[in-house]
């Protein structure tokens, strides 16, 4: 689902920032709510578990693959606009660092994975939520439905951003200038992936979450569900909120990572232009804008996860795991930090007008 550079028009990918521009704004106020309390770190875990749960790529049937991404599951613990910023931070590592997805592309990565998935996933878990005790297992089972519905929406709009391409950006005589995939070739080819495999794969984890932290820490699913009430306290042992388990997963997923390289081929849209415009697709030549754009951002400091050719790529997923988080916590945790030192300085002024 990371829609690389060149596959959307420049025109296209200037509408998609600007739409999330106002979404980036109202989640770094929301996010203030989250930043005055001591779980900040949760928001870089959040952040962290999406990174790295993007780089497990799971195979397709039809030869392709696909991942999961987890913003359904940091909506649900800490709330749909901390979402936002979490799924966000990961898709600007990854873009910027790894060469995964596309920096002019980044405002439509974003809608689809940062806006679009958490809140429609968030919405279907609210719904089958209500009157739901805490401890239900109605309950983890609704984040795992969210899970699946916000995958498989999300996914459904990167079929309709590939397939309008051609419809609106060709040449005179029809040649299309960036994606020349139709509607009836990207939506089967997006949905097939997601409502088979990478939607199953998004429900298993999100709901499997849910249900651990009902039952090892329900004070870290409360901060999102202050007024739920609890239902079988015997299924939730009383504890302090805390993040161990949280950093002892991640570092167990930062260490399974390499397991991504089993899965064959590459996502729908991701590879090599020439390969899939004259190889999968028959076309005579590879289209003008797409060609032009393709690889715009050559600074990728492990591209494709990588930094040695692909002669040790599992070494290579190792490192750029390790760096992802770690670049990953320096950005959330700067974000959070600039919220607080901006709230204290409202607070400053205001009372210096009561003054």
């Amino acid at each position: 689902m990371h829609i690389p550079d060149g596959y959307l028009s420049p025109e296209t990918c200037a509408a998609f920032g600007a739409v999330m521009v106002p979404f980036w704004t109202t989640a770094a106020r929301r996010v203030r709510k989250v930043v005055k309390s001591r779980f900040v770190p949760l928001l870089a875990i959040g952040a962290a578990y999406c990174f790295l749960v993007m780089m497990f790529n799971v195979p397709i049937p039809d030869g392709t693959t696909a991942h999961a991404v987890g913003g359904v599951l940091v909506a649900v613990l800490l709330g749909p606009w901390a979402a936002v910023v979490a799924v966000t931070s990961a898709l600007a590592i990854q873009a910027l660092f790894f060469g995964d997805g596309g920096v002019i592309a980044f405002g439509a990565n974003c809608f689809n994975m940062a806006l679009v998935m958490p809140m429609v996933g968030y919405a279907v878990y609210v719904v089958l939520t209500r009157r739901v005790s805490l401890t239900s297992p109605r309950r983890a089972l609704a984040a795992g439905i969210g899970g699946y519905v916000g995958l498989n929406v999300a996914a459904l709009c990167a079929a309709i951003e590939f397939g309008l391409q051609p419809v609106f950006f060709h040449r005179a005589d029809g040649t299309p200038l960036y994606a020349p995939f139709h509607l009836a070739q990207t939506i089967p080819a997006m949905l097939l992936a997601h409502l088979t495999v990478a939607g199953g794969v998004e429900l298993a984890l999100t709901a499997g979450v849910v249900a651990y932290l009902q039952r090892a820490n329900l004070p870290l699913l409360r901060i999102n569900h202050r007024d739920t009430p609890e239902g079988d306290a015997d299924l939730a042992p009383a504890r302090r909120v805390g993040g161990r388990g949280a950093f002892v997963g991640l570092a167990v997923m930062a260490v399974l990572t390499p397991l991504g390289l089993l899965a064959p081929g590459r996502a729908f849209g991701e590879g090599n232009p020439r390969d899939l415009a004259l190889r999968k697709y028959h076309l005579n030549a590879v289209p003008d804008g797409l060609r032009h754009y393709a690889g715009f951002w050559h600074h990728a400091l492990f591209n494709g996860y990588d930094f040695s050719h692909d002669q040790h790529p599992a070494i290579g997923y190792l490192v750029s795991a390790g760096f992802g988080l770690l670049v990953l916590g320096a950005v959330v945790l700067g974000v959070c930090a600039a919220a607080r030192l901006r709230r204290r300085g409202c607070v400053r002024e205001r009372e210096g007008a009561v003054v």
